[in-house]
């Protein structure tokens, strides 16, 4: 058998075969989980923002070129100077954490690219911060509203980088720290203080004030009590009470004489007791 016809065919394919080995990393492609990719098809309609491929191993033309994104949850932190409500410097540190929305990397790749962090998250943070913080005055932002202007803050943000046109889902913002000119933090503590010590003494005197209206009614109480006794003591009662308490007495065995009638008023009198 003649072998040699073969030879045009095996010289082909392993040509064939040298070449895919060469163009494997512009045919084959993998995307790992947490990973979200879109492709850029140089002569089919430019980027392909509609098909968003999920993790798994793919194939595409030599020519086109993949744009893989990392979706998992990404932090970034800034420290930056804001003005408050009155002109005053703050120093702020923030941190942020989020991801794209996975099945909008096609808009986020056309609009900033890759760079998306750089280019839109940490400016939009860095705006709302300012803006936010520009409606408060040093004191309620280091102390007093807080909570209300960190609320605020991460509302705002997570409009923005959620809107449609930005497709960045927040999921947490803190900060971490507050940090004012030392004069401007002693007065601020030096005034919570004072107000901190105005507020027990304001407590210690509604105390003390609600004790003694506590006393002045149970006194009340007790004289109208006393006035409603008297007032049904008459004497032909306290005679019967007084008579009702001798036969008691005369009951006991260290009685031994009762004389009824010599006391005064009428009422009985005990004699010879032990």
């Amino acid at each position: 058998m003649d072998n040699r016809k073969f030879l045009p065919l095996i010289v082909v394919g392993f040509i064939a075969f040298i070449t895919i080995i060469y163009l494997s990393s512009s045919l084959f492609f993998t995307i790992r989980p947490g990973e979200r990719a879109v492709i850029f098809k140089k002569f089919a309609g430019g980027l392909d923002k509609e098909n968003v491929i999920a993790p798994g191993f793919n194939v595409k033309a030599p020519w086109n070129e993949v744009f893989i994104y990392d979706v998992t949850e990404n932090q970034a932190e800034e420290t930056m100077d804001v003005l408050d409500k009155s002109g005053l410097s703050i120093a702020v540190d923030v941190s942020v954490r989020f991801h794209p929305v996975y099945h909008r990397i096609g808009e986020i790749q056309e609009t900033f690219g890759r760079d998306y962090v750089n280019r839109l998250v940490i400016p939009e943070v860095r705006s709302s911060v300012r803006q936010v913080m520009g409606r408060f005055t040093a004191e309620e932002i280091y102390s007093t509203k807080r909570s209300e202007v960190e609320t605020a803050i991460k509302m705002e943000t997570a409009e923005v980088l959620g809107s449609e046109n930005n497709n960045i889902q927040m999921k947490a913002l803190l900060i971490r720290s507050i940090n004012l000119p030392e004069k401007i933090k002693q007065a601020i503590e030096s005034k919570l203080q004072q107000e901190q010590e105005a507020l027990a003494y304001q407590f210690r005197l509604d105390k003390e004030l609600s004790e003694a209206e506590r006393k002045r009614i149970a006194a009340e109480g007790e004289a109208a009590a006393n006035k409603i006794i008297n007032n049904s003591l008459t004497p032909e009662l306290l005679r019967m009470r007084g008579i009702e308490a001798t036969l008691d007495l005369s009951k006991s065995p260290n009685s031994k004489v009762v004389i009824v009638g010599s006391g005064k008023d009428g009422l009985p009198l005990i004699l010879g007791n032990n």
